[in-house]
């Protein structure tokens, strides 16, 4: 069974993970984590299906609140998520 969340600390252990910026796209293009794909949080929701139910995903917002919550709901439905602890603010003090 995959962790419910994940440390800053211990996903940068890991490799070739899908991650998703669930943060505006202005956010994300104004920075984000490499290789992260930007699916704002309204329309990783509202669409859900978009995610393979066969993959893990990363997910992460600015602090880590709003990710814990749709991680939650996401893992409720099927799908396998991991919550990124703090957010995108965690990672810039750690990478």
């Amino acid at each position: 069974m995959i962790p419910n969340s994940i440390s800053v600390e211990e996903f940068l252990k890991l490799k070739g993970v899908n991650i998703i910026d669930i943060r505006s796209i202005e956010s994300f293009n104004n920075n984000h984590i490499e290789n992260a794909i930007n699916i704002p949080y309204d329309k990783l929701i509202k669409k859900p299906n978009i995610l393979d139910r066969n993959k893990i995903y990363y997910i992460y917002c600015m602090k880590g609140i709003t990710s814990l919550k749709v991680c939650n709901y996401l893992r409720s439905i099927g799908y396998n998520v991991v919550n990124i602890i703090g957010g995108y603010e965690e990672w810039i003090t750690k990478k």
